[in-house]
């Protein structure tokens, strides 16, 4: 009989060790906490480069756009109105002209606003362009100021219940500080005198920058007002009635806590 010989197989490495609770805890901490750092840094690219990529390349088109929808107009106008469509309602006053013009210009400025009555635009529209020179900024003007019917387009969006650009009164826009075309980003930057333009299909009306508020609360309403003043900064106030200009957005950069306020004065009219 043949002797049998036992057969011993070893494994090829050792056996792994388990790790303590503790130590899988950390583990799985550790990886959510990287996954969620991702993530972040991703929002983070996000909002600061592609929606601002998004929102500069919609406003351009919508700029060019309006410029050769009016381009096109242009010939077929027969009379003073805005162009095709129903003629809008006149303003119930004129502002007063530029004392500092001559009586011939003040005539001429007064001329334009009659015949040429201010657009009265559908909600969200896009209907005029809002250029600063100083700034190198031509955005859109859009009716109302919903986040991602107009704002987060990069258009500058026209509070509704405030005038339309040459009548009395005060014709207020807001617009993004930071992401989402980041139009007002350099508002800070305006002084007394500055250009501001505001052009529709008929007329270009030409403000000038007049002061700033740098810093307000949200609930600061009142500069928004015919005769526009701050409530918080009782000093800062206009008295008598005209044709005024509000830029407003959210102060400091990166944050919502409080509203820059930039102030103009309708100066000129041109027919386009």
């Amino acid at each position: 009989m043949r002797e049998r010989i036992p057969v011993v197989v070893q494994g090829r490495g050792r056996a792994r060790r388990r790790r303590p609770p503790a130590v899988r805890t950390l583990w799985a901490g550790a990886e959510l906490a990287v996954t969620f750092g991702v993530l972040v840094l991703l929002l983070v690219v996000h909002q600061l480069y592609w929606t601002n990529r998004q929102a500069q390349a919609s406003a351009r088109d919508q700029v060019a756009r309006l410029e050769q929808q009016w381009d096109a107009q242009s010939p077929a106008r027969t009379g003073p109105g805005p162009g095709p469509g129903p003629a809008a309602p006149e303003p119930s006053e004129s502002p007063e002209p530029p004392e500092r013009h001559g009586p011939r210009m003040r005539q001429e400025f007064r001329s334009t606003l009659e015949q040429h009555p201010p657009p009265r635009p559908r909600r969200d529209d896009a209907y005029a362009l809002l250029r600063i020179p100083r700034l190198g900024l031509t955005v859109p003007v859009a009716e109302g100021t919903s986040r991602a019917a107009v704002l987060n387009k990069g258009y500058a969006g026209h509070y509704a219940h405030t005038a339309q650009p040459g009548e009395q009164g005060n014709f207020a826009l807001a617009g993004h500080r930071n992401t989402h075309g980041e139009p007002f980003r350099f508002l800070n930057r305006l002084r007394p005198g500055d250009t501001v333009e505001v052009v529709t299909a008929a007329v270009r009306y030409t403000y000038a920058v007049d002061r700033t508020l740098p810093r307000t609360t949200p609930s600061d309403g009142t500069v928004l007002a015919p005769v526009p003043y701050s409530t918080t900064h009782p000093a800062l106030r206009y008295t008598e009635p005209r044709a005024y200009l509000t830029l407003t957005t959210c102060t400091p950069e990166y944050s919502s806590a409080y509203r820059l306020v930039v102030w103009g004065r309708l100066t000129g009219a041109a027919s386009r």
